[in-house]
């Protein structure tokens, strides 16, 4: 597969990608509302709730936390995730200002 080349595009072209790919997967919308419904979360928890092998959960947590959507801290021997709120309305903002724009009122179709 060939480079992305993301230089010949926008900050916000390039931050707005990067949050969507947050979206590309039911595991991880899942996973999201999850823990906006409980607030913090255990990954065993997760892999209860939503179904999936926990290395399949840990795999998007850690897609999840990298995108910087979610945050994790130790507590022994469990990593406990929660949403990072800055971060989620960061995100909303700038989705908000993409989602927002107006179709024209006729289109070539």
């Amino acid at each position: 597969m060939g480079a992305t080349k993301t230089e010949k595009f926008s900050d916000l072209q390039n931050e707005i990608a990067v949050f969507a790919k947050a979206f590309g997967h039911p595991a991880r919308v899942a996973i999201l509302q999850h823990l906006f419904e409980i607030d913090t979360c255990v990954c065993g928890d997760l892999v209860y709730k939503i179904g999936l092998a926990q290395p399949t959960i840990s795999q998007h947590l850690k897609e999840l936390k990298h995108l910087g959507l979610i945050k994790g801290t130790v507590e022994g021997t469990s990593v406990c995730y929660c949403i990072d709120r800055k971060n989620w309305t960061e995100m909303k903002k700038r989705m908000h200002h993409f989602l927002d724009q107006d179709l024209p009122k006729e289109t070539c179709c």
